[in-house]
């Protein structure tokens, strides 16, 4: 068989290039060939999966400190991931951030250096974030809008929430408690009318406009155009045609369960595979919602324990999906 490895990263264990290595170490071994496409849906990971960064700068992190953010530049296309200028990691985590005064401005500052550099395609992933600014702090790092006139900048989004819903759906993720997501929401709903009189555009029901604490809101304000990180990544790295010559698809992420299917890289691989006829399985370190009824899986936990599938991932892998085959 030809088999195609377009994994997510699982989260915090592997990447998706060390998991698409394990795959295809599995089907060689059983006498298959393999191509390796790792796949990311705009959140951690989309940097890497786009090439990899080839540039840095010093930008204002999530808190205020100044932070050494990664980015890449290839020819007039930069690719930023807002998670390493205002991502919950380089806060601390949920204990120590502070999710009313963490900001975004960091993003603006990478969107506002890569245009001196010359891009004129920016794209941004916008997982992985402390922040829910609703934008506001990179709006404002970006300055005047003449300055991106000519320059197209597509958000690669890993969620279709609302704006407003990002406070909370995600603002207790980001060390929120009940009463500051009161106080988030309300914020998001004082942009929603700050954007419309500023921009002349009306966030409150755009899809996707609350990933990233709102920052993608903020973005399409200015004129940014919202996509699922998906369909980004897969354009990117020709995803399809290597699916259409394929006999089998294996991907997988970290868990898999019903929100798998609602624009993230599991999902999306199996509805590509299926248009083009063609088998799917998801290798998972756990599943959940019964996702094993929309999809072949192999739950790493439940075939080596949960202690194991943590700490080795990859192994588990390439023994696992050898034992498929």
């Amino acid at each position: 068989m030809h088999i195609v490895a377009a994994p997510d990263k699982f989260k915090g264990t592997a990447s998706a290039h060390d998991i698409g290595n394990a795959i295809a170490e599995a089907a060689v071994s059983a006498g298959h060939s393999c191509v390796i496409v790792p796949m990311a849906d705009g959140g951690e990971g989309t940097l890497d999966a786009l090439g990899g960064p080839n540039r840095s700068s010093l930008v204002t992190g999530p808190l205020g400190a100044p932070v050494e953010a990664e980015w890449r530049l290839d020819r007039s296309t930069a690719v930023i991931e807002m998670a390493r200028a205002a991502g919950l990691v380089l806060a601390g985590g949920a204990e120590v951030n502070d999710p009313l005064g963490a900001t975004t401005a960091g993003v603006g500052e990478l969107i506002g250096k890569a245009v001196d550099a010359g891009a004129t395609t920016i794209i941004i992933g916008v997982g992985g974030s402390a922040t829910t600014d609703g934008g506001l702090g990179a709006l404002d790092a970006m300055g005047s809008a003449a300055r991106f006139k000519g320059v197209e900048i597509i958000v690669a989004c890993d969620v279709r929430t609302g704006f407003v819903d990002a406070a909370t759906v995600f603002g207790p993720q980001k060390g929120a408690s009940p009463a500051q997501v009161t106080l988030l929401t309300g914020r998001l709903r004082t942009l929603i009318a700050s954007y419309r009189d500023r921009f002349g555009v009306d966030v409150e029901h755009l899809e996707r406009a609350g990933a990233a604490g709102g920052l993608a809101g903020g973005l399409a304000a200015a004129g940014a155009r919202l996509v699922d990180g998906f369909d980004v990544v897969a354009e990117q790295l020709g995803l399809e045609q290597a699916i259409s010559t394929a006999d089998l698809v294996i991907t997988g992420e970290g868990f898999i369960d019903n929100e798998s299917f609602e624009g993230k890289v599991v999902g999306g691989v199996a509805d590509m595979a299926a248009a083009h006829g063609v088998p799917v399985l998801a290798v998972a370190g756990q599943v959940f919602d019964d996702a094993h009824h929309r999809i072949n899986t192999i739950s790493l936990s439940d075939r080596f324990g949960l202690e194991r599938a943590l700490a080795d991932p990859t192994s588990c892998i390439a023994e696992a999906v050898a034992e498929w085959f």
